[in-house]
């Protein structure tokens, strides 16, 4: 029995994953707006002569010298401009960049999670009623979200590094072919720990994901049920599937804008990483975009964790209908 909810989950995750990517995608570029504003102006603080004063680019200071104003920072780009961006550029292919890591992702991770789910429930449950009270799916989700993302994170660096690489210049691009070549790339050249990297993060956030969403939901179709707004079917699958996915998405969201940050850092050799951690990188976004970045890509990540959630719970009542006699 205990079997049989990862292999469910699995599927459902894995169904969920790949039909919601493009999202995922937008929102994960949406995530680094802001992040790398346009390069500096190589010729800023160098000092010319009065002979240039003429142009009127450049401001004089009092020592009579002049500079060359750094040039504003790019407009932000809304989720369709995003989006269109994207497929302008890289083509139909490139909404789904890293598609191959979200698979793996979600065999290892969503199969891990709502696997462990189920068992928890199993387990906790009262034996009379067959209930688990809010509390207890809420430890369970965040356990079972925990363990997941521990097994997952290798593929999870590698998605979202596979997903970002379209915004860079050509020369700075990773160009990983797989998810197999990311991870075992990242290995070469960064070394193992490297496919860890962010780690306390995606668990954190998995297990606010888990929790949220996980427990949400068995609590919203609980609770259709027991007052008797609808019938055990769809349309109660889809409600409480869109209902569990906004908590999930406001719950998330800050903890997923500084995963992403910190997970697609690029460490040179000898340099001092963009940020040293989580809290550092959460602390300088703050300073330098405000509380608001922290909620950077909401639009997609709603727009995702919505038909994500609905896909992977409604698919999951399916393949539980189909797997109830096995």
């Amino acid at each position: 029995m205990g079997a049989k909810g990862f292999v469910e989950g699995g599927i459902a995750s894995i169904i969920a994953g790949c039909s919601t990517h493009p999202l995922d995608l937008i929102k994960v570029r949406m995530q680094l707006q802001g992040e790398n504003p346009a390069a500096p102006n190589p010729n800023h603080h160098i000092q010319l002569r009065p002979a240039f004063a003429f142009n009127s680019d450049t401001i004089a200071t009092p020592g009579g010298h002049l500079h060359i104003p750094s040039p504003p920072p790019p407009p932000k780009a809304g989720p369709v401009s995003v989006g269109l961006k994207i497929f302008q550029t890289e083509g139909v292919a490139g909404l789904f960049s890293g598609v191959s890591a979200t698979v793996l992702r979600q065999t290892l991770y969503s199969t891990t999670r709502m696997g462990l789910y189920e068992v928890f429930k199993q387990k906790w449950s009262d034996p009379n009623s067959g209930t688990l009270p809010l509390g207890r799916k809420i430890a369970a989700g965040l356990i079972a979200g925990g363990i997941g993302a521990a097994v997952g994170n290798p593929a999870d660096v590698a998605m979202v590094r596979m997903q970002a690489d379209g915004r860079l210049p050509v020369s700075q691009r990773r160009n990983y072919k797989s998810v197999v070549d990311a991870i075992s790339q990242m290995a070469k050249q960064e070394g193992v720990t490297s496919l860890w990297r962010g780690s306390s993060l995606t668990v954190n956030r998995a297990m606010i994901v888990t929790a949220s969403q996980l427990a949400s939901y068995d609590q919203f179709k609980e609770t259709i049920l027991e007052k008797g707004l609808m019938k055990d079917g769809l349309g109660t699958h889809v409600t409480a599937s869109f209902a569990a996915g906004f908590v999930a998405s406001v719950a998330s969201n800050p903890v997923d804008v500084i995963k992403t940050r910190v997970m697609n850092m690029r460490v040179e050799a000898g340099m001092a990483p963009p940020y040293s951690g989580a809290l550092d990188c959460a602390l300088k976004t703050v300073r330098a975009e405000g509380p608001v970045a922290l909620y950077k890509g909401f639009i997609p990540t709603i727009s995702r964790q919505g038909p994500f959630t609905v896909v992977l719970f409604v698919t999951l009542e399916q393949v539980r209908k189909l797997l109830k006699d096995f």
